[in-house]
């Protein structure tokens, strides 16, 4: 039976997002990277296929 959580992950990190994700996602059970958002371009801050969001969820809680 899944549940609705009723709070949400949300962490910040400037880098290592997708690595970290992938590890939480390794380590609990129920638990995926579901995507990877990368920059189309270029930008001011960063270049292009650079990590902006991951989305993920840790023991079926979704962020």
């Amino acid at each position: 039976m899944m549940t609705t959580a009723k709070n949400r992950i949300c962490l910040w990190y400037d880098g290592d997002a997708e690595e970290a994700a992938r590890f939480y996602a390794s380590t609990f059970p129920d638990s995926a990277v579901d995507a990877v958002h990368r920059a189309p371009a270029d930008y001011p801050a960063g270049k292009r296929g650079d990590v902006l969001t991951v989305e993920f969820r840790v023991m079926g809680i979704f962020s």
